[in-house]
This record gives structure tokens, C-alpha cells and sequence, in this order.
């Protein structure tokens, strides 16, 4: 896309980093308050809103990490080959109270008890078992193939702290823990409008120069898993007066407001002002393509039950970048937990790029191996703000750091693959 003027010029003075605006919008914000009781199948994607103690050590008993022979390691032959006796069968939720291992092996399997005395086990593939006889060879160290008590987490031992938002791993701990059930925070409630006139629902009739609603369809998804409970307000109309009122409304309901579109400089986009009205704007202008205006603020009048307030650009390319990078810290701080910033990889650039400094660019790219076994980006024909086949038929995108002008190809840049920009 051509651009005559420069952005410093078209939006008022220098454009914020965006780490200073991922940074200032979680400062607009405050974790939320309230929690409740979930069963852990309900859990998933949660924050915890106390920390846990493991109760028991997992696991709870010494066992057999294989399907072999304990024995006792100071009945082996320093050097050689050991011939031990077999004695005593201990299969997996067996009692292994009684059997014997002075001086004999022991046939037991995978998850079984150790019985009394026993501190190392053999695979059975490695034995040769023979008459009653086991014969042992040498070079397994004291402590092999067996898995002591609390060897993953000891009794008493924190599982997770207050704020960790709960993964299906996770929860798999806790079951294993013996827990049924955890005390989590509420979900922040998101209120999500679209702006705009030329903006028709999805069903309805498309009248002249009428677009569908994209945007609120892409940050409902976008919020939702990110933890966040999402309220529909539809679409906002270019009303300077309507817009002011009904963002004060949703403010009073949830903990978040979120737009998209409006938020520009053109005549129409009234976002700003509406916002001036209802509470105070922040910020609006960050360095980063696509993307640049994003307006952030609190609606209310006075410090205290202030709701923040983001306003995401109109085309839907920039919504899910300046969501990505910007919101989502918001919308940890709002859950009580700690944002995670999305984890890069380094891939080779298969095409060249030029761009101006100060300003970090998100590129859409698919991946292809290259022969270095380094993955090569190669850049989506069409790439405008507008362009919802850039994401879809892509699968991430490359950052270019904000003093990169002229890139050639065979760079080495930052690739974001779609999943870890989605949580």
C-alpha cells in the first residue's frame, strides 16, 4: 500500500513502542475480583485463584519403572555377571508386603510396588532367566529403573502458585494429586462492539457499498481463548453521541470494552472523541504494521470503578495483530495471571523486505523446509490490512524489528506460529 505521509506527521508525534503499549494497557487494569469452585473437568484454561499443595507424594510408593527384576544393588558382584535366586511375583496394585529380597531377585512389572529392601531393577530383556535362576549382568547403576516415592512431586511440595492458568497437563496433576475439584477467579467479561456504517450482520441482506461484520466474529474468538467471557453489543454506529452512551453502558457490566474500527483520523472515526466523553483516552498511536491506531483509555469519571477501554483498528488483519500484542497482556492482568509473551523461532526470509525504521512490521508468511533444515518464510501475495486470506492461508507471522530498514533475503527473523499468538 503507498503512503505519502510520514506516520509521525499523520498522527501527531512519535509512535509508541509496543512494549510500552503492551506495558501501559495491562496498567490500565486491575485483576478481577471474585472466584469460584470448578470440577477439574471444567478447569481448562483457568486461573488459579489460590495455590496448590501436593497432599500425598506422587508417586506414592517406591515402584518399577519397567517390567523386570528388583533386587537389592549390594547383593550384585562388584564386577561380572550376579545369579540370584528367583523369588516372589509382584504385579501393578499388588501388595508387596512380605516378599522377600535378601540375596534373590524379585519378578515384578511396570508400575508395581518395590518390595522392602529392593533399589534396583533390571529390564527383563536384559536378563537371562534360567532354572530359577536370574542371571544379572553388570554396569546398571544403584537405582535404575525405579522410581522412588514423591520422585515427582513430594508431599507438601507446591503443585502451582496462586495466578497459573491451568493447561490439560496440568490438570492431569492435579487428578493425579487426588483432587476432584480447584478455586479458580471468575473470567473477566468482555464487551466487544464493532464501528462503522457501512458494518451488516452476517445473515442479513448486504445492501450498497455494505460490508459484513467481521471483526467482532474474529475478537470473540480471540477473547474467548484468551479466559475471557465475551458479550456481544453488536455494532456501533458513527453517532459521536450514541457511541459515547452506550460505551458508558457496557463499562457498568464488564471489565473490559473492546472496539475495532473508529479510531483513526478520518472524519467518521469517532471513536476518540466518544471516549473523551465517557472517561479519558491514554494512548493511540503504536509503532507496528498493520496496526498503528489503537486507542486505549479507561471509561468513568472518577479513580475508582473505572473499566479500561481498547479501541482495535477497523481492518480485520490489524485487529488480530494489535490484539495479539497489545490486548492480551491487558487481558492478563484482568484474569490475575502473569502474560506470557508468545515464544519465536527463527526462520530464513525467502523474499526480500524494505520498511521504515521505528516501527515493527508483522509479516504473514507459510513455511516450507529449506535445505539447511532452517524453515523457510515465503511472504502472502497479497498482504493489505483487509485481507483475511493472509491469515488463513498462512501460518504466522515474521516480526521485523523496529530498526530494520532494508532486509534481504536469507534473513534470519522471528517467526510466530498462529497457535502461540492464540494462547
Amino acid at each position: 500500500m503507498a503512503q505519502l505521509s510520514r506516520d509521525d506527521e499523520a498522527f501527531g508525534g512519535p509512535l509508541m513502542s509496543v512494549e510500552q503499549a503492551s506495558v501501559r494497557a495491562a496498567g490500565l487494569a486491575a485483576p478481577v475480583t471474585g472466584v469460584e469452585t470448578l470440577p477439574l473437568g471444567l478447569a481448562d484454561g483457568r486461573v488459579l485463584a489460590e495455590a496448590v499443595i501436593a497432599g500425598l507424594d506422587l508417586p506414592p510408593f517406591a515402584n518399577s519403572a519397567v517390567d523386570g527384576y528388583a533386587v537389592r544393588f549390594a547383593d550384585l558382584a562388584p564386577a561380572g555377571e550376579t545369579a540370584l535366586a528367583l523369588a516372589g511375583r509382584i504385579a501393578a496394585g499388588a501388595d508387596a508386603a512380605g516378599v522377600a529380597t535378601a540375596g534373590v531377585a524379585v519378578r515384578v512389572f511396570t508400575g508395581a510396588p518395590m518390595p522392602a529392601g529392593a533399589d534396583t531393577v533390571f529390564m527383563q530383556e536384559d536378563v537371562t532367566v534360567e532354572a530359577g535362576c536370574v542371571r544379572l549382568p553388570a554396569g546398571l547403576k544403584r537405582g535404575a529403573n525405579a522410581r522412588p516415592a514423591g520422585e515427582d512431586i513430594a508431599a507438601g511440595e507446591q503443585a502451582f502458585a496462586a495466578g497459573h492458568r491451568l493447561r490439560p497437563q496440568d490438570i492431569g496433576l492435579l487428578a493425579a494429586l487426588g483432587l476432584t475439584q480447584v478455586t479458580v477467579r471468575r473470567r473477566p467479561r468482555v464487551a466487544i462492539f464493532s464501528t462503522g456504517d457501512e458494518l451488516t450482520e452476517p445473515g442479513q441482506p448486504l445492501g450498497p457499498a455494505a460490508i459484513y461484520d467481521a471483526n467482532r466474529s474474529l475478537l470473540a474468538a480471540m477473547v474467548a481463548r484468551a479466559g475471557a467471557e465475551v458479550l456481544d453489543l453488536g455494532i456501533l454506529r458513527d453517532e459521536p453521541d450514541s457511541l459515547a452512551k452506550r460505551l458508558g453502558e457496557a463499562a457498568q457490566a464488564c471489565d473490559l470494552v473492546l472496539t475495532s474500527g473508529g479510531v483513526s483520523t478520518g472524519e467518521e472515526d469517532h471513536v476518540k472523541t466518544a471516549l473523551a466523553r465517557a472517561g479519558s483516552l491514554d494512548f493511540w498511536r503504536i509503532g507496528i504494521k498493520p496496526g498503528r491506531p489503537v486507542a486505549m483509555g479507561v471509561i468513568g469519571k472518577t479513580p475508582l470503578g473505572t473499566t479500561p477501554f481498547v479501541g482495535l483498528p477497523g481492518n480485520p488483519v490489524a485487529v488480530f495483530v494489535t490484539f495479539a500484542f497489545v490486548a492480551r497482556p491487558l487481558l492478563a492482568r484482568l484474569a490475575g495471571t502473569e502474560h506470557r509473551a508468545p515464544a519465536a523461532l527463527p526462520v530464513r526470509l525467502g523474499f526480500p523486505y524494505r520498511k521504515k525504521e521505528g516501527r515493527r512490521e508483522y509479516v504473514r508468511v507459510a513455511l516450507s523446509p529449506g535445505d539447511d533444515g532452517v524453515m523457510v518464510a515465503r511472504k502472502h501475495a497479497q498482504d493489505g490490512a483487509g485481507v483475511l486470506t493472509s491469515l488463513t492461508r498462512t501460518d504466522g507471522l515474521v516480526e521485523m524489528a523496529d530498526d530494520w530498514t532494508t532486509i534481504a533475503e536469507g534473513t534470519l527473523a522471528p517467526f510466530y506460529a498462529y497457535a502461540g499468538l492464540l494462547g
